[in-house]
């Protein structure tokens, strides 16, 4: 055990790097926007579908890269995903018109939601169920680590090379981490050996039977939206109903995704913590989805305070609940199925919370904002957390193992 330690924390720095080199390729397009507007004459509304064919082919493409995942592995799983949306983000620099950058956006969104199934199934075998929730958190807070850097580094890059080198940049970080994690990875108990290995997945038929495939599903059904949420309408908010400028909204957005890294970790920490007490794993995974369930109705009244300062304490105490709250709930696939089942779930589940993040994040508030503003929104919202959080708590119990059949574990 303690030879693995080491090597353990070398995957998880992968495994972080390779959130942070996902989330700035997610990113480039929205902070980079004002330039591509004038150069390919994008209007609000052409580019609210170029948005929506990345979260349609990202909402498609957990399902399909958690299949392929756990039939062929992590390790391939993983370098195929970073390639596809690498060369993805690259082929954006030859983009003409919007419907070349609407498909290209597309085929990112396919290859980037590879990401958090590989990431959650390197956890499973690499790390103990005590550790499995802090490992997920910390690779997680990579995702608010290129929230936190990404506008610096995507102003300094089009500034010195055009916004299309930002894309090929960035896609090239892309390729280089992909070799580096083809030549890093192997499962430890099978030594250096390749995990490319097909192995039978469970199949979806037989997942979607299982109530606690429905229980991590709906747990992310109604936490997922709240974050797309955030990112896609918390600046608009700052913008027009708070009054802030750019120079303003450049701290404090920051400092939001900032506080958001320390939740994702602490999260991880939290349940980590109960179990060493003593606690069943599923009690203690409850008990810390619980605590982040009920901080957002408090971070809501944000939107009906005056004071700025301490709307962005509320607001950074909802970005730092939800990923607490992710840390865990993206363990529990580990916790109760088996590893040829724990990315086909985390896809299942990944898809469920893409629908519903389309649904809340981008069709409803279009509707709601310009009629009854922000507030109805932000608090209707906040109490999502709490709904999952009984869902979870119905239907996977106290985590009974599922085990359809072990001969390939």
């Amino acid at each position: 055990m303690f030879a693995l330690m080491p090597y353990r924390w070398w995957i998880l720095t992968l495994l972080t790097l390779g959130t942070i080199i996902n989330y700035l390729d997610r990113l480039a397009l929205t902070l980079l926007n004002p330039l591509i507007r004038k150069d390919l004459n994008l209007d609000d509304e052409t580019y609210g579908w170029v948005t929506a064919a990345f979260q349609g082919s990202y909402t498609v493409g957990f399902l399909l890269m958690g299949k392929f995942v756990d039939r062929y592995g992590t390790r391939l799983g993983y370098t195929v995903a970073a390639v596809w949306w690498s060369l993805a983000g690259i082929a954006t620099t030859f983009a003409r018109a919007p419907l070349d950058l609407a498909v290209f956006r597309g085929l990112l969104g396919l290859g980037e939601a590879g990401n958090f199934p590989s990431a959650i199934k390197a956890v499973a075998e690499w790390f103990p169920a005590k550790d499995r929730a802090f490992a997920t958190g910390v690779f997680n807070a990579g995702t608010n680590v290129a929230t936190m850097i990404g506008p610096a580094l995507f102003v300094a890059m089009s500034s010195a090379f055009g916004w299309r080198a930002c894309f090929a940049i960035t896609g090239g970080l892309g390729l280089v981490w992909a070799a580096t994690w083809w030549f890093s990875y192997y499962v430890p108990q099978e030594g250096n050996a390749s995990t490319a290995t097909k192995v039978e997945p469970m199949p979806w038929s037989e997942s979607m039977r299982y109530r606690e495939t429905w229980g991590f599903a709906l747990g992310k059904f109604f936490s997922d939206p709240v974050w797309w949420f955030l990112l896609f309408w918390l600046p608009l908010y700052l913008y027009n109903v708070r009054g802030l400028d750019m120079k303003q909204v450049s701290w404090v957005l920051p400092f939001i995704y900032f506080v958001a890294d320390i939740g994702s970790v602490a999260g991880g920490w939290l349940s980590g913590y109960f179990i060493r007490l003593g606690w069943p794993v599923a009690k203690a995974r409850k008990a810390a989805l619980l605590v982040f369930a009920c901080m957002p109705p408090i971070a809501a009244a944000a939107v009906l305070v005056d004071n700025l300062y301490v709307a962005v304490g509320l607001f950074s105490l909802a970005t730092a609940a939800h990923q607490g709250w992710s840390a865990n709930l993206y363990t529990v696939t580990s916790d109760v199925f088996p590893r040829r089942a724990v990315a086909s779930v985390t896809g299942i589940g990944g898809a469920v919370g893409g629908f519903s993040g389309m649904l809340f994040s981008a069709i409803v508030p279009g509707y709601v904002v310009p009629r009854l503003g922000y507030v109805p929104l932000f608090i209707g919202m906040s109490c999502f957390y709490l709904i999952g959080w009984f869902f979870i708590n119905r239907l996977l119990g106290d985590f009974r193992p599922v085990r359809p059949d072990l001969a390939s574990e």
